[in-house]
């Protein structure tokens, strides 16, 4: 299988394809459209601001949707999962790459400290791929300001910080998966979860 870390400037691309060696696949890093065209499966990371992964991203949006189209695989993590929401409020209001629809917002202001920093548990909501044999309440590391407020039906599984926010969303046709959490950060629980993403949405 022929996976592919999108590089656009703004992922945490080494500590994820360590991450992948670890669970025994090879990842080649890459922003070549045509390196991503033929690609089997896609990973979008991500940190830093929406708007600047957007522009950096600008000339690879149409690549990335028609493999989403043809039905490859594709995970988003942290950022890379609020890039697949329909838009996002962070620094104004932007275009997002509108896989999964939703918005992008901002922790409203309360007793806890924003960023959402460190491990918290996941409340699991649906059997997809990513979560198999991962049973409920695992703990898992976060980093965020932001979260995908997106329907029902796209949360596979939530997270609660002074509110319930979606941790794990999915796309309907059930081949995009994002992680607002790290899985590469989150010890034996995230490597599971990218085991599980290479074994099960790679074939």
């Amino acid at each position: 299988m022929k996976l592919v870390i999108i590089d656009y400037g703004l992922g945490n691309l080494r500590s994820i394809e360590k991450a992948l060696q670890y669970v025994g696949a090879e990842a080649e890093i890459s922003n070549d459209p045509s390196s991503i065209d033929r690609a089997d499966a896609l990973i979008l990371p991500g940190v830093g601001a929406f708007r600047d992964a957007m522009m950096h991203f600008a000339t690879l949006t149409r690549v990335v949707k028609d493999a989403v189209n043809e039905g490859k695989p594709l995970l988003g993590i942290c950022l890379g999962m609020q890039m697949l929401a329909s838009e996002s409020e962070e620094g104004g209001m932007y275009r997002g790459i509108d896989i999964i629809p939703g918005r992008v917002v901002r922790f409203p202001a309360s007793e806890l400290k924003v960023p959402h920093m460190g491990w918290n548990s996941l409340i699991i909501r649906k059997e997809i791929p990513l979560l198999k044999g991962i049973k409920n309440g695992p703990f898992v590391y976060f980093v965020h300001s932001y979260y995908v407020h997106t329907e029902a039906k796209h949360q596979a599984a939530l997270c609660d910080y002074g509110l319930e926010f979606p941790a794990v969303i999915t796309n309907e046709a059930g081949n995009v998966v994002g992680t607002q959490f790290h899985p590469e950060k989150s010890g034996a629980i995230g490597l599971k979860m990218l085991k599980n993403f290479v074994e099960s949405y790679g074939h």
